[in-house]
């Protein structure tokens, strides 16, 4: 197929009319204009050079409209997508993108624009009516009454055909729940609950067989009659979700080779720019006008052809009355822009709701399910019970004898006692390393902060360990007759466990998976123990490593622990000293020391906030 021929001056019959522009003012409706859109990212193969993926990308969004972005693998389709909604987290964007005239804030594209990714990201222990109501109660206002935002949830059920699967659980690869064309309409409900000015979708019919494929994209049609302006990425549709499209973007390489309406007016383009092509239809080759345009494309992509298909649409007809257009779409929509649409464009809060409303609906709905789940609460619980029981067993009455030779063996349950919660935290990083995408996404769509997910996590496991710990304890504390404050040795169980729960999150949010989280939490917890102050006492550290027990947590737990246990006893080390003074605790406050490690369990709950908020493991 050769490409060389002469570009053609006149092409009226393929460009849309000027009257088309009666979308472009419906009351409540917003457009999405970009013009010149650039973006760059740093080569990684060599940090100097800068690769452009997008090159002056220009065109508009209408309401009303459905449109099409397409082309090959690697065209920088959602590359395009994620610059118009704003969710590009590296690389340099220079060129414009308006919203009904306006520049949007990164709070507008979270709060009013609906972005349904291309894998889904659910919670797998709701059903679909619970994860559409959880989502509602997150982006409706909170003064809403709960029975309107059940009728909307409902609503959106309706138009999304979900009936039949509205009390069935999301499920898992583990648990069987709902299918794979039910969890990409759930995932286009979340983006249409607090009824969004614009709805971007990435391959939505990625992975799915053509009848479900066509089946979505048809209760995405739909969506239009509202007004909506919709914009989807799609890469090899079927001939009938191809024709469900008003407008049509191809893109090679990053670069506009085609902007303006389906059908008809997309061939005769194509036909005429390019008069030594094989016109569709011809000899029987091509059955449907995708499978040509794809061909047509990925051909000229694969050739190395993309510049001349973009060089011939940048001097068309066609792409001057689309600039055009785009000049009056831009200058009315500032007019045309309703005090309601304009209040939202200014708006200052990235959520809906505060923070104590958003810790309250994740306790609701997440750890309401948790709590259900045994998948959840064994790793939890199982392991706590199981040594607990162990240490009871193998130290049974083990604090009733202050011998000198038995010292040792008290000294050890408690050092024992102290550094299982390190250990143990490792059950804690999971829930926030697998469910990275799922905060992801909900960040960006605006349902909470990082400060609000990690305060309603610490409160959920907190509750149950809280419960846990008085359990735990108990078989310890009494079986082993072990002395002192049975307070004491409960709070600073909990504060370890608490500061140990924390640790875990830290490290889980700064990991980039969970191979990196499982080495570095033991590794860090074990070097915690050299300076506990059993192992090697405080005043026989060498000089150049003593700061570094003052940086250890676990030490300071078990020192409260050793004051409780041998305070006013008169239990005899073996070089003749007290237990105390042998370990360099004479004269000091057990409740200072869990004073002191209560500033590492908010120290770490702080450093958590920071890998959360600022960590960014999603590169987009």
């Amino acid at each position: 197929m050769g490409l060389e021929g002469p570009v053609p001056l006149d092409i009226e019959a393929q460009v849309p009319s000027t009257s088309g522009n009666q979308h472009v003012f419906q009351a409540g409706c917003l457009n999405c204009t970009f013009k010149d859109l650039t973006y760059r990212v740093t080569n990684n193969a060599n940090k100097k050079e800068k690769i452009v993926l997008l090159n002056k990308v220009t065109g508009y969004l209408l309401p009303g409209h459905l449109s099409a972005l397409m082309g090959p693998s690697g065209s920088s389709k959602t590359t395009l997508l994620d610059v118009l909604a704003g969710r590009k987290t590296v690389g340099a964007i220079s060129g414009k993108v308006m919203f009904g005239g306006h520049h949007a804030s990164k709070n507008f594209l979270r709060r009013y624009t609906g972005y349904v990714e291309q894998f889904d990201a659910l919670i797998e222990n709701l059903t679909v009516f619970e994860m559409l109501l959880y989502t509602a109660e997150m982006k409706i206002d909170m003064r809403v009454p709960f029975r309107e935002k059940c009728r909307k949830v409902q609503a959106v059920i309706d138009q999304l055909a979900l009936n039949t699967c509205r009390d069935t659980r999301i499920g898992s690869q583990v648990a069987r729940g709902i299918s794979g064309g039910q969890c990409k309409r759930t995932n286009i409900g979340i983006a249409l609950v607090s009824n969004p000015r614009v709805l971007f979708l990435d391959e939505p019919t990625s992975g799915l067989d053509s009848y479900t494929a066509n089946e979505v994209m048809t209760v995405v049609k739909s969506l239009v009659k509202s007004g909506m302006t919709i914009c989807a990425t799609i890469h090899s549709p079927t001939p009938y979700c191809f024709n469900l499209f008003d407008t049509l973007m191809i893109l090679l390489r990053g670069n506009v080779v085609y902007f303006g309406e389906n059908g008809p007016s997309a061939i005769h383009y194509f036909e005429e720019a390019f008069p030594e092509v094989t016109p569709f239809g011809s000899k029987g080759l091509y059955h449907n006008k995708a499978e040509w345009i794809v061909d047509l494309t990925t051909k000229a992509d694969r050739d190395g052809k993309f510049m001349l298909f973009a060089e011939r649409y940048g001097s068309s007809v066609l792409c001057c009355r689309n600039a055009l257009l785009l000049a009056q779409t831009q200058e009315g929509d500032a007019a045309a822009a309703s005090p309601e649409v304009q209040a939202e464009l200014a708006i200052k809060r990235e959520t809906a709701n505060p923070m104590f409303w958003g810790v309250w609906t994740l306790l609701r709905y997440r750890m309401g399910r948790d709590i259900q789940d045994l998948s959840f609460l064994g790793p939890r619980i199982m392991d706590k019970l199981v040594l607990a029981l162990i240490i009871m067993s193998l130290y049974w009455h083990v604090g009733a004898n202050t011998a000198p030779s038995n010292v040792n063996n008290i000294t050890a349950v408690l050092f024992l006692w102290t550094i299982l919660p390190g250990y143990a935290a490792a059950s804690y990083m999971p829930s926030i390393v697998l469910e990275r995408p799922l905060f992801v996404r909900e960040r960006n769509d605006g349902l909470y902060r990082p400060i609000t997910y990690l305060v309603a996590k610490m409160i959920e496991e907190l509750t149950i360990f809280f419960f846990l710990s008085l359990v735990v304890t108990s078989i310890v504390f009494a079986p082993c007759k072990l002395s002192g404050s049975y307070v004491l040795f409960w709070l600073s169980n909990l504060v370890t466990t608490s500061t140990g729960i924390a640790l875990g999150y830290f490290i889980a949010a700064v990991s980039p998976n969970m191979d990196v989280a499982n080495a570095a939490l033991p590794a860090y917890v074990t070097v915690l123990l050299f300076f506990v102050g059993l192992l090697l006492r405080p005043q026989d550290q060498p000089n150049y490593w003593h700061w570094f027990s003052y940086l250890d947590f676990l030490k300071y737990a078990w020192s409260a622990q050793m004051i409780n246990q041998f305070e006013g006893s008169h239990a005899i080390s073996l070089d003749f000293q007290t237990v105390l003074k042998f370990y360099d605790l004479e004269h000091q406050s057990k409740w200072l020391h869990l004073l002191y490690e209560t500033f590492f369990l908010f120290g770490f709950i702080f450093l958590a906030w920071v890998g959360l908020a600022f960590q960014r493991h999603v590169r987009r």
